[in-house]
C-alpha cells in the first residue's frame, strides 16, 4: 500500500497492525498535516459484522472529545470497499516501548497513570468499555501527554459484549471475567488498568506464564507478587491503588475510574 493514496491521504508508511486492522502514518494534503489511516483488513471487509463493529468503534471513539483519548477525524471507504478511519497522528512512543525502554520513576508513573484514567473515566462516562487496556495502545506524545487509542473493541454497555472476539485481545491484561467470557463492564477496564500501573511499577507483569493457559490460570488462581517485594521504594498508597484495582471479583474492585483518580491524587 506504500505511495498508495486514498481520497486526499498519501500513504507513507506502516505503523503497526491487530486483529481488527492495520494502520498506517498519511499525509493530508488538503489541510497539509500527518493522519493515521487505520483500515479494517481485506479479507474481513466482506464480513458484514467485522465491518459493523468497525463503525461502531469509530462512532464510540469520536465522540469522546478528551485530551488523554486519541481522536478521531473521519469514517470512509475505498472504491474498492475497504473500510478505514483516519485518526490525529501522534509523534512519540507507545507506553509499551517506554516501558521496556526505560525504568519509570514514580513521578512519571504517577503521572502517566492519572492521565490514562482520566480518558477511561471520560470514555466510562459515556458508557464505553475499551476492553483491550494495554500498554501498546497508549501513545506517550513527545510533550508527554498519554492517549489511550485503539478502541478496536469498544462497545456501548448495552451491547451483546458476549460476540466481542476474545482472540484479539491480549491475554495478560484480561480480566477474570474477560476470560470466563462473563458479562463485562468498565470494571475490566479498571482490571487491565491495575495491571498497567504494575507494570510501570516493576516493570514486570503480575500475572506470567511461559504460555496462554499458565497466564489464565494465575489471572484466575492466583494473587501477585506484592509491588514493594520488587521495588522496596513503592508507597503502601500506590500498592493499595494496585490490589484494589486487581481485585478478582468485579464488586471488590473499584467501581469506577473517577474512584481511582481521587486515590491517585490522594495517595
Amino acid at each position: 500500500m506504500l505511495e498508495e493514496k486514498v481520497s486526499h491521504y498519501k500513504i507513507l508508511e506502516k505503523l503497526g497492525g491487530g486483529g481488527m486492522g492495520v494502520v498506517y502514518k498519511a499525509e493530508d494534503t488538503k489541510l497539509d498535516r500527518f493522519v493515521a489511516l487505520k483500515f479494517l483488513p481485506k479479507h474481513l471487509s466482506d464480513d458484514e459484522e467485522a465491518k459493523q463493529r468497525f463503525i461502531a468503534e469509530a462512532k464510540a471513539a469520536s465522540a469522546l472529545d478528551h485530551p488523554n483519548i486519541g481522536t478521531i477525524h473521519e469514517i470512509n471507504e475505498t472504491y474498492d470497499g475497504r473500510m478505514y478511519i483516519v485518526m490525529t497522528f501522534y509523534d512519540g512512543e507507545t507506553l509499551k516501548k517506554h516501558i521496556s525502554n526505560n525504568q519509570l520513576s514514580l513521578n512519571e508513573t504517577l503521572e502517566i497513570a492519572t492521565q490514562i484514567a482520566e480518558g477511561l473515566a471520560k470514555a466510562h462516562e459515556n458508557g464505553i468499555v475499551h476492553r483491550d487496556i494495554k500498554p501498546a495502545n497508549v501513545m506517550l506524545t513527545m510533550h508527554g501527554v498519554a492517549k489511550i487509542v485503539d478502541f478496536g473493541l469498544a462497545k456501548t454497555v448495552n451491547m451483546d459484549v458476549r460476540k466481542a472476539h476474545t482472540t484479539i485481545r491480549t491475554t495478560a491484561y484480561m480480566s477474570p471475567e474477560q476470560i470466563r467470557s462473563a458479562s463485562v463492564d468498565n470494571r475490566a477496564d479498571i482490571w487491565s488498568f491495575g495491571v498497567m500501573l504494575y507494570e510501570m511499577l516493576t516493570g514486570q507483569l503480575p500475572f506470567r506464564g511461559v504460555y496462554e493457559q499458565a497466564i489464565i490460570y494465575s489471572i484466575l488462581n492466583e494473587e501477585p507478587q506484592p509491588p514493594d517485594e520488587l521495588h522496596e521504594e513503592i508507597p503502601q498508597g500506590l500498592q493499595k491503588i494496585v490490589t484494589k484495582a486487581l481485585a478478582k471479583v468485579p464488586d471488590d474492585r473499584y467501581q469506577t475510574a473517577i474512584e481511582i483518580l481521587s486515590d491517585l491524587k490522594n495517595k
